[in-house]
């Protein structure tokens, strides 16, 4: 007898960032093989899937006079209940502990033995590298943890750091970030002609949510290291307010080597279109637009911090240089703009590896295969 169709929760932040992105990626791609997928969240996920067996529940926030700051967990956590309650989940996967875990927590409690709803944290980054220091969330986060069916993280390097900062002494589960890319509506020259790139000019991309552990000053100090060197532009995509990293590309002389494009959609189509990735953060839990170039066949230039090197094989599939340093990143920018045989060879490898190890194909039925277990489905 063939496994039924789960009904599954997902509660993710909506904003731009990996965990947001991965987690839309994720339930796309399970209603696709036929499970139903309920969204949960304050406003729909920036890159929401559209189609059959996938819904979006809101959750209303509302501002009372009664406290200084809206409360999120709790109205939260009722609609989780609720939604739990009205369509039969088997399981809600929360992405990102705060506050969704605590949240999801206070859900089953609320729910008392109508129904046992099991909890599937995932941690992504910052929930156990910065607030897990935090004295004022970490006893909270830790509770939420421990009281989770099962905790999974997208890296080795994360799993090391929630056991380190957390003490975590529960099982584990790595289960990388996965990019299944969509078709390209626009061709590669089509978007090279809209950014006013020129015959010959390397295209540079970066994307991230500009958030200051991306360092966007050494991104700018790489490229002011560039400048006078090579014929090149940088593009980013900001899931954020670029007014900052703008005003500081004008105080550095590199602002004509910059184009910023907010808040894209059809990512795909700016993939095709790069020559390299360059990414300059102090720290990265896996680096989802590093492996989003890859499935491009593009490779990137990054520091070797956190999980990119379980993503990306420095020489093999893209560029790796110590943290902080510049110099070195920039050299070997240079390296490879200059020879286009191997960033092209690079690009290859780096694709080959995307589908190996960070494909749908590899890493959805994990999750099934996890949600099944913990169910006892």
């Amino acid at each position: 007898m063939p496994d039924r169709p789960l009904k599954i929760g997902i509660t993710c932040y909506p904003s731009v960032g990996g965990s947001g992105i991965l987690a839309s990626e994720l339930g796309e791609e399970l209603a696709k093989r036929g499970h139903e997928i309920h969204f949960i969240s304050y406003e729909a996920p920036f890159r929401l899937p559209v189609g059959p067996r996938v819904f979006f529940h809101p959750v209303a926030v509302n501002s009372y006079d009664l406290f200084k700051y809206p409360d999120y967990t709790l109205p939260l956590s009722v609609k989780m209940a609720e939604v739990s309650r009205g369509h039969g989940l088997d399981v809600l996967h929360v992405h990102y502990a705060v506050p969704h875990a605590t949240a999801a927590i206070l859900a089953r409690a609320m729910l008392r033995e109508e129904r046992r709803l099991r909890i599937i944290t995932t941690l992504h980054g910052t929930d156990t590298t910065l607030l897990g220091r935090d004295p004022g969330y970490g006893p909270a986060i830790r509770h939420a943890l421990e009281h989770s069916d099962a905790i999974t993280t997208v890296s080795e390097f994360m799993r090391g750091e929630t056991v380190r900062l957390l003490g975590v002494q529960r099982p584990i589960e790595v289960i990388p970030n996965f990019f299944e890319p969509h078709a390209t509506a626009r061709c590669r020259d089509e978007i090279r002609r809209e950014l006013g790139l020129a015959d010959g000019e390397a295209m540079l991309l970066h994307l991230s949510n500009l958030r200051p552990l991306k360092r966007t000053d050494l991104l700018l100090d790489t490229v002011a290291k560039l400048k006078p060197r090579l014929p090149f532009r940088l593009v980013v995509l900001a899931g954020a307010d670029p007014a900052p990293l703008l005003a500081a590309a004008k105080r550095l002389g590199v602002a004509d080597r910059l184009i910023v494009r907010e808040k894209v959609t059809d990512i795909e189509c700016y993939l095709a279109a790069a020559d390299l990735g360059l990414f300059t953060s102090e720290v990265e839990s896996f680096c989802l637009s590093i492996l989003e170039l890859m499935c491009a066949g593009c490779p990137s230039a990054a520091f070797a911090v956190g999980g990119i090197p379980e993503v990306t094989v420095s020489g093999e599939t893209g560029l790796l240089a110590p943290f902080g340093d510049t110099t070195a990143l920039a050299d070997g920018i240079e390296t490879l703009l200059r020879d286009p045989v191997r960033r092209t060879a690079l690009g290859r490898a780096a694709q080959q590896r995307a589908r190996e190890k960070f494909s749908a194909a590899a890493i959805v039925p994990r999750y099934e295969a996890l949600y099944r277990r913990v169910g006892g489905i």
